[in-house]
C-alpha cells in the first residue's frame, strides 16, 4: 500500500446495526483523511435508532449509513477486517489479498438495553460503548500502520 492511500477497513459484527455502524462513523469522522471505513454484518438487522441517537449526540451523523450483509463486500480488498463481536469473528469469511484480521470485541448495547429498567439506562449502555469504540478508533491509523510494518 502506498503511503498516500487510505487504509481500507471493514468493521464486522453480527447485525451491522450498532457497534460496527458506530465504528464506521467514528472512523470517517475522526480519520476520514487516512481511513476508508466500511461496516457489514453476518446477519444484518437494520440500523439501530439508539445508535443513531447517541452518535448524533457526539456530533457524528450515521443515519445515512445502512445495514448490509458482508456478502455485499466480498471480492473487495481491505487492508484490515476488524471483528468487533465473537460471533462475527467465528464466522468471518476469507477476504482476498493480504487482508489482516483483527478481533477487538465490544459489549453489545442492544443486548444490555434489554435488561435496562428505563430508556435512560438503556442509552447509558449505548453511550459507554460509543465512547469505548471512539477511544479504539482514535488510535487506529497509526496503530495499523505500525502493525503493517511489523513494529
Amino acid at each position: 500500500m502506498a503511503s498516500s492511500q487510505k487504509l481500507r477497513i471493514l468493521f464486522l459484527c453480527t447485525g451491522n446495526s450498532c457497534r460496527s455502524q458506530m465504528a464506521e462513523g467514528w472512523a470517517r469522522h475522526l480519520s476520514g483523511d487516512r481511513l476508508e471505513p466500511h461496516s457489514a454484518g453476518i446477519e444484518p438487522r437494520g440500523l439501530d435508532p439508539r445508535a443513531v441517537k447517541v452518535m448524533a449526540e457526539a456530533g457524528v451523523e450515521i443515519s445515512a449509513q445502512r445495514s448490509k450483509h458482508v456478502d455485499e463486500l466480498m471480492g473487495r480488498y481491505f487492508d484490515y477486517v476488524i471483528t468487533i463481536c465473537g460471533h462475527a469473528h467465528e464466522h468471518c469469511p476469507t477476504f482476498p489479498g493480504d487482508t489482516k484480521l483483527l478481533h477487538v470485541p465490544f459489549d453489545d448495547p442492544p443486548a444490555l438495553a434489554r435488561s435496562a429498567a428505563s430508556e435512560a439506562e438503556a442509552l447509558a449502555h449505548y453511550r459507554r460503548v460509543r465512547e469505548e469504540i471512539r477511544a479504539f478508533v482514535e488510535g487506529l491509523p497509526e496503530a495499523l500502520v505500525r502493525c503493517r510494518r511489523g513494529e
